[in-house]
């Protein structure tokens, strides 16, 4: 197998040679793109940090990287000139990884592919490497290279659909036209949050009021109003990004707007990482920031699905809910989005039980001596957020606004 490896590659080189005498020379900074009938790679593009999920966009659409060849499902490599090396990591459309593994991702709305670590850090400060250092796929030889924005990727092949039942058993997509769902409050992934000690009618959950990158914001801005809503948690956005909302043309949250104005809007722009002391921190702030403000309250995200769902679980179960609840009201959003449910779905269903919520609660235990599903959650919240930095007075304040 290494000979024929070898021939292949000889005969690859020589073909490039003469290629390259015919054609002259190659414009400089134009990427090197190979047919798919030689051999699937793409080398020497541009690079992006994505800063929001903590990731690596690099600089070519979706579209195009299908076109060369390149399915879901295939595993890849994927180089960086700084050294850095993801092998035989999937390429898919969705964030089908367990938390903290890598992927190629091409999610549906994204400009170009991006290279991601799952609910971990961010790629673009941890692709680095160190003289004798030994990371997860290779002994490292580089010294202390840091990622810049100067710096290109290559991807390349691994090995043809190595990832596809994967891909095939988890491929989930949704619609952003609200005609195809059957309310506001489901198109919008709006509910009250009612179980253990939460009142209800003060804490809600949903899509962003103000992003309308999926065409939710409106909506969401209608209920909320409707609800009376006096504070949001806004999990996903900095003032910066929210002013860029606000100023954008057709904007027309105009509850939303009233809320931020009167500094009622708690932006914390949490990255993906739920397992990181950052993450930990900027939840506890929020938490203590919200018990200055009457509610009710609205805790969201853009899609109200993955911080939101972790947040959300974190209050449910620090306010002594139950995991059958916790799971409920976490995989509605599911329902909501994709009609995945126990019933017309139960292999989805329960894989993304498993990867998602089950992993998160498992966190917040930290003990696998712990059936997690039937015991009392609370003190293992408490105890997250003690940690994080909220005494047991802040928690208590928290709790008593909202149970």
């Amino acid at each position: 197998m290494r000979n024929l490896k070898v021939i292949i590659i000889s005969l690859l080189l020589i073909a490039a040679i003469i290629f390259g005498i015919y054609s002259g020379k190659k414009e400089e900074g134009v990427p090197d793109v190979t047919p798919v009938e030689e051999v699937l790679r793409v080398e020497g593009l541009g690079i992006e940090h994505e800063s929001e999920f903590g990731g690596v966009y690099i600089e070519m659409s979706i579209d195009e990287f299908n076109a060369l060849g390149f399915e879901y499902g295939d595993s890849v490599d994927v180089v960086f000139s700084n050294g850095y090396e993801l092998k035989d990591i999937p390429y898919y459309n969705g964030y089908y990884v367990d938390a903290g593994k890598p992927l190629l991702i091409a999610y549906p709305g994204y400009e170009y592919i991006k290279a991601a670590v799952n609910y971990g850090d961010d790629l673009w400060n941890t692709a680095e490497l160190k003289i004798g250092e030994t990371h997860e796929h290779e002994d490292c030889l580089y010294d202390d290279a840091d990622l810049e924005e100067h710096d290109t990727a290559s991807v390349y092949l691994n090995e043809k659909a190595k990832y596809r039942k994967i891909q095939e058993a988890r491929d989930i997509s949704y619609f952003d036209e609200r005609e195809k769902y059957e309310t506001d409050e489901i198109f919008a992934n709006f509910r009250n949050i009612h179980m253990g000690e939460i009142r209800e009618g003060v804490i809600y959950r949903s899509a962003s009021p103000c992003d309308n990158q999926h065409n939710r914001a409106t909506y969401v801005n209608d209920l909320i109003e409707e609800a009376a809503v006096n504070c949001i948690l806004n999990l996903a956005d900095n003032e910066v990004k929210i002013e860029r909302y606000i100023n954008a043309d057709g904007f027309s949250c105009d509850y939303f707007l009233s809320l931020y104005n009167d500094g009622k809007v708690i932006p914390l722009a949490l990255n993906m990482n739920y397992m990181s002391d950052e993450f930990a921190s900027k939840i506890a702030d929020g938490f203590i920031r919200m018990s200055e403000i009457d509610g009710p309250y609205l805790i969201h995200c853009t899609e109200g699905k993955d911080r939101t769902g972790f947040v959300c679980m974190l209050v449910e179960a620090l306010a002594k809910a139950d995991y059958e609840s916790i799971k409920d009201d976490y995989m509605l959003t599911y329902d909501n989005y994709y009609k995945i449910n126990e019933e017309k779905d139960p292999e989805k269903y329960q894989t993304i039980l498993e990867s998602n919520l089950d992993a998160m609660v498992k966190f917040i235990v930290n003990d696998d001596s712990i059936d997690y599903k039937n015991t009392d959650l609370s003190s293992y919240a408490r105890a997250y957020l003690n940690k994080a930095g909220m005494s047991d007075e802040q928690i208590d304040a928290f709790l008593n606004k909202i149970s």
